[in-house]
């Protein structure tokens, strides 16, 4: 995946990217959390989807917890599905999260040297009433399988939210 931040093409790995940020925004006394996620919007024929790193900062102020922000860093692609019937849903939403799981997977030696929690945010809705709800039990199956941690609508802002903004 190409990764951008603030509209500017990150041009090394993204590893190496993330490492650089780690180190400065712990520097300034900041403890991190990650979460991935995946969103996709229907665009002519095809979806654009947009996958996001989001870094969430925090300072514990002497047993107050006060959030210092965040750095969203995102990825966007095309792809077709050729089915044109409901199980389109099901497949988009299981290629969102295989999507968020490549991510997650790329960075995970790189969280795990510095101890940082990841989650994968899944933009699926619990509830049975929503088309997206048929994927549900195998996109949490999948990234459970994974070792990952993992967040469904409305609690999935990385996906539901950040992501969703570069569709």
């Amino acid at each position: 995946m190409k990764w951008k931040r603030s509209n500017i093409t990150i041009d090394e790995p993204i590893v190496d990217y993330l490492e650089k940020l780690f180190d400065a925004e712990i520097a300034k006394g900041y403890d991190l959390k990650i979460s991935v996620g995946t969103d996709s919007q229907k665009v002519g024929r095809s979806y654009k989807f947009a996958t996001v790193i989001l870094i969430t900062t925090s300072e514990d102020l002497g047993g107050v917890i006060v959030g210092r922000g965040g750095v969203i860093l995102s990825a966007t692609y095309f792809n077709e599905f050729k089915q044109k019937n409901k199980e389109l849903v099901n497949e988009r939403m299981v290629f969102e999260v295989g999507k968020s799981v490549e991510a997650a997977y790329e960075i995970a030696p790189l969280l795990d040297l510095y101890g940082i929690k990841l989650e994968i945010h899944a933009d699926i809705n619990p509830d049975p009433k929503w088309e997206s709800n048929k994927a549900l039990q195998q996109a949490v199956g999948y990234i459970l399988g994974m070792g990952y941690d993992f967040k469904v609508k409305p609690n999935a802002y990385s996906a539901s939210n950040c992501a969703d903004k570069f569709c």
